[in-house]
């Protein structure tokens, strides 16, 4: 199995991220399949600490000026819960501002960015999404990625939600910038439709994860091995022993194909935005904004509410109908 299987299921790990790097405008790079995207973004996280201090690794937290990651205040709960483990410290993630839609504002950015530094701290990643979980909204990536450039920070971008959009030449748009962005995370088991679990790390660094996380373990990773000792991913990963969570995304792809995958994408949108439309012309329904993807935010109003005055105490109220479990005629 060691000699003969496992590098199959390599070269399949490798084929599919190339084509997926390919997808996202990453000319070169790598990736590795994770289990979930919040794995995936701590991988962001710690490729981007790795990256910036090096020495890091051998030295650990002690050698380091307080670290801090910039993400919106509408990104994944999987950034938090990264820094914890990863020893950053949940405080060290500092929320910035958001407009109307949920996209996060580049002024805001900037201007945190200038207070971390003013405080003497060390702003060493910019998490932006692409895709929010309650909203769909998508960070505007070209400006996230100048103010990156400008400040010399790893630019992370959390498309676990919505990186299937890089599939479709109508939508793709949406992440317009991603081929600047030093990584990304991009969950097949969601708009792709492939089966639970499997999510994939890429990043534009063809040698970080090595550096990140190989220590060389000569016992399992032997350079005179009779096969291509680069189908060793297990050095690279933070696991080494690793589900063949390629293998259903692989399979998937084969049958379906590049055009049958992008039809169920712009069919997703396409219904989303038929609801949205619906929901704007029947009452008791109130559309809370257009959509930009597939997430539909709207209110229902209970007859016995609609015609009274919409202050706090009736947003309250209104609040609490999803909840009510009641016999309706």
């Amino acid at each position: 199995f060691t000699y003969e299987v496992a590098p199959v299921f390599t070269l399949m790990e490798k084929y599919v991220v190339n084509k997926m790097l390919g997808l996202a405008g990453l000319s070169s790079g790598d990736g590795i399949f994770c289990p979930g995207g919040s794995i995936s973004n701590m991988y962001g996280l710690n490729l981007a600490r790795c990256k910036r201090f090096p020495e890091f690794k051998m030295d650990g937290m002690t050698s380091l000026p307080p670290l801090r990651i910039l993400a919106s205040e509408q990104a994944h709960f999987s950034i938090k819960k990264g820094a914890a483990f990863l020893g950053f410290g949940t405080k060290s993630v500092v929320p910035v501002k958001c407009d109307v839609r949920g996209r996060m504002l580049t002024s805001e950015l900037e201007k945190n960015i200038q207070m971390i530094k003013s405080k003497g701290e060390e702003p060493v990643c910019v998490v932006a999404t692409s895709g929010t979980t309650v909203l769909g909204a998508f960070d505007p990536l070209c400006e996230i990625a100048d103010i990156c450039d400008e400040h010399k920070l790893w630019m992370h971008v959390d498309s676990a939600w919505g990186g299937a959009v890089l599939l479709s030449k109508k939508h793709r748009e949406l992440m317009s910038g991603i081929e600047r962005a030093d990584s990304l995370t991009w969950n097949p088991h969601k708009m792709m439709g492939a089966l639970n679990q499997c999510s994939v790390f890429l990043t534009r660094h063809k040698d970080m994860l090595t550096k990140s996380h190989s220590t060389g373990a000569e016992y399992l990773f032997q350079p005179d091995k009779c096969y291509d000792v680069t189908f060793d991913t297990g050095d690279k990963s933070v696991q080494c022993g690793r589900k063949v969570d390629v293998l259903k995304l692989w399979v998937m792809w084969k049958s379906k194909g590049d055009k049958q995958l992008e039809k169920a994408v712009d069919n997703a949108l396409d219904c989303a935005k038929y609801l949205a439309n619906r929901m704007a012309d029947t009452e008791g329904f109130r559309l809370l904004l257009q959509p930009e993807f597939t997430n539909i935010c709207f209110w229902y109003i209970p007859p016995s509410m609609r015609n009274e005055k919409e202050d706090e105490g009736w947003k309250t109220r209104l609040s609490k109908t999803n909840r009510l479990k009641e016999k309706r005629v």
